[in-house]
Parts: structure tokens; C-alpha cells; sequence
């Protein structure tokens, strides 16, 4: 994340993304495959690390093998081995981000779902500050509800963050420019749909 200013001098926290070059690895059709879509890849990886099965699909398409492949529905034509840029993008439209969010490891109740504690009252217990205290009711229903908020897993989800303002495309390096934050840690990857 970065920040730049606007015409009034406004400081906007912002977002870089690098959005392509993505190539056309696949078409899908009505007649084929029963929906249309289009494959695209991104990132470059070794044919050492890739499977034989993928190496001749990418052969097909006519470029290297690629890191992230992920399909999208697009308005106009597109044909196999074709690039795609940030020119797709105008400053000023509105997208939807989506990534995997930062995994955090197991969290108590107090960072997971915002419980607030006791608030220093715990008339002399030790180590109640932060304990989620009471679960169940009594001896009806007698056992937990489902879907109870409890100490868990935290991040690590599929998080989409929706209309996020373009504030500028750098089509000779691929970049956009989103105004603020997007899921997920530096350097991985996201889907940008508009």
C-alpha cells in the first residue's frame, strides 16, 4: 500500500496492483464445454515445476507456463495465445478485489470476534481478561448452538473487497492503482473483476 494525492490535495491511501500481462490459455464454449468463459494466466513458473498435462496445455496456447490460471467471462472476443492488459481498466470505474486474506494462526474471541473482555474486573481471577466466558444456557437447551463464536482459526479465507475506485492505470508497466486495501499479503495473488 502507498498513498498519493488528489487535484485537491487530498492524501488517498491507495493499493498497487500488477494486473498482466495475463495470456489466453483456453476458450471455453457453449458448444464444448457448455459455458463460455476465458482461461487466463499470469506469472511465469519453470517447466521443471509444472506437470507434463499443463506443460502441453500452455504448448497449445503458445507461451510459457504460468503460476496462477483462473477463468473469466469477458464481453468481447478473444482467441487463444492472445495478451491482456491493464488497458482493460479506466480511471475512475469501480472493481471487486478478491485474494486470500492473511492467515493469523489460532486467535482467542477477543481478536477473532471482537469480544471486548471483562474490562479489568475480575475480582482478583488471573489471566480472565481476554476468556470468552459463558457458552451455554442452562439445563434447556442443555448443549451449544452451532455456529457459537469461539478461539479459532483466523484468516486464511477467500475475501472479496467490493468497488474499490480505479485512481490510476500505468499501462507501460501493467500496474492499477486501486483506492484502499485489498486482501492478502504482498506478492499474492488477486482476482480483479469489474
Amino acid at each position: 500500500m502507498t498513498s498519493i494525492f488528489d487535484e485537491n490535495g487530498k492524501n488517498i491511501p491507495c493499493t498497487v496492483i500488477q494486473a498482466g500481462p495475463c495470456v489466453v490459455t483456453q476458450v471455453r464454449t457453449e458448444e464444448v464445454d457448455g459455458y463460455s468463459a476465458i482461461q487466463l494466466g499470469f506469472d511465469d513458473k519453470s517447466d521443471k515445476n509444472t506437470t507434463k498435462a499443463l506443460q502441453g496445455h500452455f504448448a497449445k496456447a503458445g507461451t510459457t507456463s504460468k503460476k496462477k490460471v483462473v477463468e473469466f467471462s469477458f464481453d468481447e472476443e478473444l482467441n487463444l495465445g492472445d495478451t491482456v492488459g491493464v488497458d482493460l481498466f479506466v480511471e475512475g470505474e469501480f472493481v471487486d478485489v478478491s485474494g486470500i486474506s492473511k492467515g493469523k494462526g489460532f486467535q482467542g474471541v477477543v481478536k477473532r470476534h471482537g469480544f471486548a473482555g471483562v474490562g479489568q474486573a475480575t475480582h482478583g481471577q488471573h489471566n480472565r481478561l481476554r476468556a470468552p466466558g459463558s457458552i451455554g444456557a442452562a439445563s434447556y437447551p442443555a448443549r451449544v448452538f452451532k455456529g457459537m463464536r469461539m478461539a479459532g482459526r483466523m484468516g486464511g479465507d477467500q475475501v472479496k473487497v467490493e468497488n474499490l475506485r480505479v485512481l490510476k492505470v500505468v499501462a507501460d508497466k501493467n500496474l492499477i492503482v486501486v483506492k484502499g486495501c485489498v486482501p492478502g499479503a504482498k506478492n499474492s495473488y488477486l482476482t480483479i473483476e469489474k
